[in-house]
């Protein structure tokens, strides 16, 4: 959605198929490399106007990436009404949430102007609660009431209301839950998230060149590579149509005739003999080792040192364990400048016999709905490590079986990734 031509494609796909009725665009991202995201702007805006300073120049290359869509789009359309109050309220310090969600907002105008479609204001139908929190069942009712009345409609993504009126984004995920959510108050049969990829890959292209595609995912499957750092759908955008049922689908706007990856919530794959759905990882982890002996023994002991990390705000990733040791797994940021009250309070918690941080690690996930199955699959990863000659620091596994999780030194980190997915590929 970041100019005119994108925006073209956009109504091209959804004018080729009668059953798309509801369309929820983001806003303008970087149309080349170096360009500003609209968004980005506005926060610009947003920061200049806190420090007192002038955001003329600033806001009038916002109305100009607007402006360009609407000369490129041929319509006879203007908002500069709207330019003007939001303006006003930036100039009047309106809250940084209004201000971010007007990029949708504006992009949403000139799209619905462009189909011909009805425009719904995000504001009047997705509501939050009190603390801050999304209110999904008071939005399901509210949405699905407005949604029945128009055959079809563009709403903006990534912002709500607070029950004062007041804007509210969501902190993740943006249009692509707002996407989620309208597809579940409308009781769709699928959702499809247009994008600039053909759906998932096995691997993350940046590290492992060419990696197959993945034709079809199960959400718990998604979920799992998300959350590890797959980038295509931000895993908390899944949990409205999941809850409902709906199928997704990953399409690609620059090449809509790719089929894509179908996100569904089970499958019946007794011909597919791949071990695993996927591989992802993240970089930036830390690992608090611990170790006392009789630790096993100990009463209260892991929810001592769990009080702990909670009592310091830090939400730990993993907790592999032996029977006198104990490992946490967090991201390096949470311990930023904490390290040595969490090590203090530790040491007065439990006493352990040794305590130590240990920065510079990887995360790797390994996924697959049939690993449960398949015979090996641990020794397999194990194995495809070594003989890189890249030494495993932590080893985890879900009860599910779906998935294998090591930590590795991040020097390490894609030649891992690079091995384990050219021993399952084959």
């Amino acid at each position: 959605m970041a100019d005119a031509e994108q925006m073209k494609k956009v109504a091209a796909i959804v004018n080729a198929d009668p059953a798309c009725r509801y369309v929820i665009p983001s806003a303008p991202g970087k149309r080349f490399s170096g360009d500003d995201k609209v968004t980005d702007l506005l926060y610009r805006c947003y920061e200049l106007s806190r420090n007192e300073e002038d955001i003329s120049e600033a806001f009038e290359i916002i109305k100009e990436r607007y402006r360009d869509i609407i000369r490129g789009l041929g319509i006879d359309f203007s908002l500069e009404e709207e330019f003007k109050t939001i303006e006003m309220s930036i100039l009047n310090h309106a809250g940084r949430d209004y201000i971010a969600s007007r990029g949708e907002y504006l992009n949403g105008l000139i799209l619905a102007n462009y189909l011909g479609f009805k425009f719904l204001d995000a504001a009047k139908c997705i509501f939050f609660k009190e603390n801050g929190s999304f209110d999904a069942e008071l939005t399901n009712e509210k949405l699905a009431a407005r949604l029945a009345k128009y055959e079809r409609a563009v709403i903006p993504g990534f912002y709500g209301s607070m029950p004062n009126g007041t804007i509210k984004t969501f902190s993740r995920g943006g249009s692509d839950i707002t996407g989620a959510i309208v597809a579940r108050a409308a009781e769709a049969d699928i959702y499809e998230n247009w994008t600039d990829v053909s759906g998932f890959l096995m691997a993350d292209p940046r590290i492992v060149e060419n990696p197959k595609s993945i034709d079809v995912i199960t959400y718990r499957e998604l979920r799992e590579l998300a959350y590890m750092g797959a980038t295509v759908l931000h895993d908390e955008s899944i949990f409205p149509v999941r809850y409902a049922g709906i199928p997704i689908n990953i399409r690609n706007t620059n090449d809509p005739s790719a089929k894509g990856t179908m996100i569904v919530s089970s499958i019946k794959d007794a011909t597919d003999k791949s071990v695993i759905t996927g591989i992802a990882g993240k970089t930036g982890i830390s690992i608090i080792f611990m170790e006392k002996d009789m630790m096993n023994a100990e009463l209260g002991f892991g929810r001592r040192v769990l009080q702990v990390i909670e009592d310091n705000g830090i939400s730990f990733e993993h907790l592999p364990s032996g029977v006198d040791t104990l490992s946490i797994v967090v991201h390096t940021a949470a311990l930023e400048g904490k390290r040595e009250k969490v090590l203090a309070e530790l040491r007065q918690a439990v006493c352990p016999d040794t305590l130590n941080i240990e920065d510079g690690y990887a995360l790797i996930a390994v996924v697959g709905r049939r690993m449960v199955a398949a015979k090996g699959t641990a020794q397999r990863v194990f194995r495809a490590v070594a003989d890189a000659d890249v030494n495993i620091k932590m080893i985890d596994q879900g009860s599910s079986e779906m998935d294998i999780i090591i930590g590795v030194h991040k020097s390490d980190y894609k030649t891992a990734i690079n091995a384990i997915y050219h021993e399952f590929e084959k």
